[in-house]
């Protein structure tokens, strides 16, 4: 009898769940559309009056030139700074996906050299990181042979015309900021260089990349992916009921029914696994629902690379750079009572999230599946933001510990060193800085002003070239 209850309760949970998720999806896609739709009524409406606004500006443009322009204008004569680029997590989209929704809610116009590139939301950490690296550099995607004969899908993906920083290179590296799984693709990208793994590139190494900040970073996996559907006895494979089974379906039917329109607005990153009714046919969208094709087959997409199994398999083969300045932001919406974990409030902590934050806060290993490894405790998972254990993202920790120190404030830090990983504790759950800027409030500006303020004064290989009446310090 109390199995029964047990089942039905979880039943209940997964239902509860899945529509959550769904409502918040269908809201943040409405909304995109609903913005599109309004930006363009606006351009109907307001089309002659605007011209007329164009040509006053124009005219303006020539006999004025304002004190922002010549501030411009100086840092340019100057030298020249090297771009942020700021690396979207799971589920997320880059600029140009999902009308002028911003996955960084706006923070990449809080300077003039931002980046923001559209990765796959789903794909696996090795698939985003080649994306990420053409992206900047330019050309046609290589997955890499081996890893595309493994994995099941084509060697090629997406070609780019133009690089978006087609000079990157050891004498013009760039600073990363990568919120959630997007500091694990930096890193394996950052490795990638390290290795000169990218065909017709051999002068790559880890020197190209400047400096990575990792805003709630999967540094080192997360519980709740087994939560969501991830076997812990393995870290691979799904439950047969679960939430991630939903997904699953969900995703492969989007992705078969390839619907242009649809997937301008957002895209999982597919492609390269060629599902599209056009080239699977019914016979493949059933081998794929069956699980004997496509990325959730091969284990090819994100969620494995986010167990505690997939990222110290991943970690195994990353190192932190003793040329590379690296600082991390942990995130935690909780809190001790009496020495039992509990969320640190119900406002404040996004309705997406709740659930999992409570879940989370109180998730033991099962007794009968194998610990990820030696010495792991249950307690010391339990501080979480809803989707990320806080341990997992001050820095880097399994299988083995990387160089870090705790700062309480940044005053504290400067100068910065290379090598090392520093981290600071901050109050938010796992969205509260991305998406709607409205909830973080005064704390939104105050994480991305430090951040790029980091990356532009005091994150810099070489010494700076010293305008006139200016001190770098």
């Amino acid at each position: 009898m109390l199995r029964l209850w047990m089942g039905y309760l979880k039943l209940v949970e997964l239902f509860v769940s899945s529509l959550v998720h769904l409502l918040y999806g269908f809201y943040i896609f409405s909304s995109a559309v609903a913005g599109d739709l309004s930006e363009s009524l606006n351009e109907i409406l307001y089309q002659k009056p605007k011209k007329i606004v164009d040509v006053v500006n124009k005219v303006s443009e020539k006999r004025i030139i304002s004190a922002d322009e010549e501030n411009s204008a100086a840092s340019t004569n100057g030298y020249d700074l090297p771009p942020i680029v700021l690396v979207h997590g799971i589920f997320g989209f880059g600029k140009g996906k999902l009308g002028a929704l911003s996955y960084f809610a706006g923070a990449e116009k809080k300077d003039e050299r931002v980046l923001v590139p559209d990765l796959g939301s789903l794909t696996s950490v090795h698939d985003r990181a080649r994306e990420l690296f053409y992206y900047l550099k330019g050309g046609q995607v290589d997955y890499g042979e081996e890893h595309s004969t493994a994995c099941g899908h084509s060697q090629f993906g997406r070609i780019y015309e133009q690089g978006h920083y087609p000079e990157w290179d050891e004498d013009h590296p760039i600073h990363f900021v990568g919120h959630s799984a997007g500091a694990q693709v930096v890193r394996v990208m950052q490795q990638m260089l390290a290795d000169k793994a990218f065909k017709g590139y051999e002068n790559t190494s880890e020197h190209w990349v400047l400096s990575l900040t990792a805003l709630s970073g999967a540094l080192n996996g997360t519980t709740r992916t087994y939560l969501d559907g991830m076997r812990p006895e393995d870290g691979v494979s799904l439950k047969n009921v679960c939430l991630l089974q939903i997904c699953r379906i969900g995703v492969l039917i989007y992705d078969w029914f390839d619907i242009p329109w649809l997937k301008n607005y957002y895209n999982f990153g597919f492609d390269h696994f060629n599902m599209s009714w056009k080239k699977a046919g019914i016979s493949g969208l059933v081998d794929c629902l069956l699980g004997n094709a496509g990325p959730f087959a091969s284990g090819d997409w994100i969620l494995p690379d986010l167990t505690i199994q997939g990222t110290i398999k991943l970690n195994s083969q990353l190192r932190t750079f003793p040329d590379t300045y690296y600082f991390s932001y942990a995130t935690k919406r909780t809190r001790k009572v009496r020495g039992i974990t509990v969320p640190s409030g119900i406002l404040g902590i996004h309705p997406l999230l709740f659930v999992r934050v409570l879940q989370m806060s109180q998730w033991t290993y099962p007794p009968n599946a194998p610990l990820p490894y030696k010495g792991y405790r249950d307690e010391d998972w339990h501080d979480n933001d809803g989707a990320m254990n806080t341990i997992s993202m001050t820095h880097p920790r399994l299988p083995i510990e990387h160089p870090s120190h705790f700062v309480e404030n940044d005053s504290d830090c400067q100068p910065l060193e290379p090598g090392i990983w520093y981290y600071k504790y901050v109050e938010g759950d796992h969205i509260q800085f991305i998406i709607n800027r409205e909830r973080a409030g005064v704390q939104f500006d105050l994480i991305y002003d430090s951040i790029f303020e980091r990356c532009r004064k005091h994150v810099f290989r070489k010494k700076l070239p010293t305008v006139p009446n200016e001190v770098h310090h």
